[in-house]
């Protein structure tokens, strides 16, 4: 694929505590050509999103400080009129969990650890969600990843 027609990567924020899980998955994201913000807290989370607008957030849940349900509501508000997908990014794996991941505003619930080969084909269909499908097709697809992903 030539640089002319390589699409453009996704802008992608890791909020993640862990520094080892954090800077992981920030260097794998970056090897697959994504633009990537690495935040391990909820207010450093808001603050880089304001100054970086993602396309994709890789959501930890149990953060310190605040919470990453906190997280996602406040970005979720905050982009009301741009596209951004919310990923919880969790080892909170209940039902109830995936319930409340879907009422603060979150797309799509991946328990840790994430398959690279699930979070890859994501990333990619959400590349192409941006250009070529509309809204609804947004949410079926991330719907059958989720579903794949269990």
């Amino acid at each position: 694929m030539s640089v002319l027609t390589r699409p453009r990567p996704l802008r992608v924020l890791v909020v993640e505590d862990c520094p080892d899980t954090r800077d992981s998955l920030g260097m794998l994201l970056t090897c697959w050509g994504h633009q990537v913000d690495l935040a391990a807290d909820g207010v450093t989370a808001l603050a880089t999103a304001a100054l970086n607008p993602p396309d994709v957030v890789l959501l930890d849940i149990g953060l310190p400080g605040m919470s990453g349900w906190e997280v996602a509501q406040h970005l979720r508000a905050a982009f009301t009129g741009r596209p951004v997908v919310l990923v919880a990014l969790t080892g909170y794996g209940q039902e109830h969990d995936r319930q409340h991941a879907r009422d603060v505003g979150c797309d799509l619930h991946l328990l840790k650890p994430v398959e690279p080969r699930v979070l890859e084909e994501f990333l990619e269909q959400a590349r192409k969600c941006r250009t070529e499908l509309v809204p609804p097709d947004v949410f079926r697809l991330l719907t059958d990843v989720d579903s794949a992903a269990i």
